[in-house]
């Protein structure tokens, strides 16, 4: 193997986006979705990681930006791989946090040009608004909320993460 400049090496390396969502629930454990005004489907409170920034601070600061509320990043609940696809050239990687309770919406200031509506739907019907590939990430989060483990998907499909044994 020979040596390569670090610069030259680290110019190489695949690069990703990423993305850092929140996973909100109400006292019956319905799940908070909110409608983008630039979108046809509901999404997860969140949005992309900005540079130097740890994904944990991104949901907390699109929390604030969206919602106009403060939350408690919790415990890492999904991370979910996902090749490029369509219009994004990169992979993206996408971190799930819990980010608790919410009794009700009275205290949400929706970004009015960002977001069309926030409500709760039950688990079900949150999967029913969101994209097939997403969908998975709803009942993934209750359980690794419930596990308090996090788990990992790959496309919002489970993924193993080891290899198997050679022959």
């Amino acid at each position: 193997m020979t040596w390569t400049e670090p610069a030259i090496w680290y110019a190489n390396l695949s690069s990703f986006y990423a993305a850092a969502a929140a996973f909100i629930t109400d006292p019956a454990g319905n799940v908070l979705l909110v409608k983008p005004t630039y979108r046809d489907h509901w999404a997860f409170p969140g949005g992309y990681v900005d540079e130097g920034e740890y994904p944990h601070e991104a949901c907390a600061r699109e929390i604030r930006e969206e919602l106009g509320v403060y939350v408690t990043v919790g415990d890492l609940l999904i991370v979910d791989w996902a090749p490029p696809s369509g219009q994004r050239p990169r992979a993206i990687i996408s971190f799930t946090f819990d980010c608790g309770t919410m009794v009700d919406l009275d205290g949400l200031n929706l970004t009015q040009q960002e977001l069309d509506s926030a409500a709760f739907f039950s688990a079900k019907e949150a999967e029913e608004r969101l994209p097939g590939n997403v969908a998975p990430r709803v009942h993934s989060a209750i359980h690794a909320r419930a596990q308090r483990t996090p788990i990992y998907l790959a496309s919002g499909s489970a993924a193993t993460t080891h290899s198997p044994l050679p022959r």
